[in-house]
């Protein structure tokens, strides 16, 4: 098979990703499960090459050889685009390239929690999409961003790495910067985004202090700022921004964030009973209640905020997995092998039955 195959095949079996890797067979995964790919067998280190190559440019397979790894993207006609990490293991070149579509879905069709059509309404404030790896936060924020272009006469600036889903200009302008071709550090294309008069700013990720710092002051300006944190709970976000900074910068950073966020959404994709995959949704927004936590750097309290707080919209991990095990699109066994409340899982999912 041609690496043009493989990526039609990707494509065809509606996978998120395709991993190439000496040693192994093509595999993709599916439905959250790795599965080989049909008839291919293990591939030798020269058919990795193959593969891989063509797929940079010039100057991006410099990057490679010299620094090991890069992340870029490839557009595969107007079939789909790729995000790609190509990487080296055991002295070995392998890649994994995560399959993103070229039409954007919408909160709806993700079976995202209504409230999140609040935040795209927010004429300021700091908005985070948070949770593990591969757990659907770039489509999140894809179908935000998207739902913005489609509803407001806003100008809209992203900084990713690299560029992922595509945004035509609908009502809104949209323009996309990726690093490496665009920009040289997230810091720098932060600050310099305060001169280009944006309304809205997506910060594809927030890595260290410098990206983290530079986000909130963006936000602190009167923008609406989206960005990606890779942390497993709303309250383990506040704790894991803080911690970015030092002993003698954390309160005033509390102060920050207090006056600036506005909700955190934080998921996790659990395997359908159906087919495909459905998110579990943790929303937590910043009340009044919850800023004086933030502040007081009571973050451990947020948790029981978020479960009785779902008369304003805010929804706990739990809540979320029993609610969709009640409605029949997960099983029981996914549920609880994603909380650390088993016991509170439990009796939600009860008290349905009951």
């Amino acid at each position: 098979m041609t690496i043009n195959d493989l990526l039609d095949y990707t494509i065809e079996k509606k996978a998120s990703d395709l991993h190439l890797t000496t040693g192994a067979p093509p595999i993709i995964r599916s439905g959250g499960v790795l599965v080989p790919v049909a008839g291919t067998h293990a591939l030798k280190s020269e058919q990795v090459e193959e593969y891989v190559f063509p797929l940079l440019k010039p100057e991006q397979k410099e990057i490679l050889l010299m620094n090991k790894e890069i992340d870029f993207s490839f557009a595969f006609g107007d079939k789909a685009r790729f995000r790609i990490n190509a990487y080296h293991q055991r002295g070995y070149l392998s890649a994994a390239l995560r399959c993103i579509p070229y039409t954007i879905p919408t909160i709806d069709e993700l079976g995202l929690p209504k409230i999140i059509y609040e935040f795209c309404k927010l004429p300021q404030g700091f908005i985070l999409v948070t949770g593990p790896t591969g757990q659907g936060k770039s489509t999140t924020l894809a179908a935000i961003i998207d739902e913005i272009n489609q509803t407001r006469p806003v100008h809209i600036v992203t900084i990713e790495d690299p560029i992922e889903y595509l945004f035509p200009n609908k009502k809104a302008l949209v323009e996309q910067r990726e690093m490496h071709l665009d920009t040289h550090a997230w810091d720098i294309a932060l600050r310099s985004v305060l001169r280009q008069d944006p309304d809205v700013v997506l910060v594809g990720e927030m890595r260290d202090y410098e990206t983290i710092s530079s986000a909130v002051t963006v936000a602190e300006t009167g923008h609406l700022v989206f960005a990606t944190l890779h942390t497993n709970s709303a309250a383990q976000t506040i704790d894991r921004i803080v911690d970015v900074f030092p002993d003698h910068q954390q309160q005033q950073i509390r102060v920050q964030l207090s006056a600036t966020l506005e909700g955190v959404i934080s998921q996790r994709l659990i395997p359908s009973l159906g087919s495909g995959l459905v998110p579990a949704v943790e929303i937590l927004l910043a009340t009044p209640a919850v800023r004086s936590l933030i502040r007081d750097g009571k973050t451990h309290q947020i948790d029981n905020i978020i479960a009785t707080s779902s008369d304003v919209g805010m929804i706990s991990l739990e809540r979320s997995l029993a609610n969709l095990v009640n409605q029949g699109k997960i099983s029981k066994e996914s549920a609880v092998n994603r909380t650390l409340k088993p016991d509170m899982l439990e009796r939600m999912i009860r008290q349905k039955g009951s």
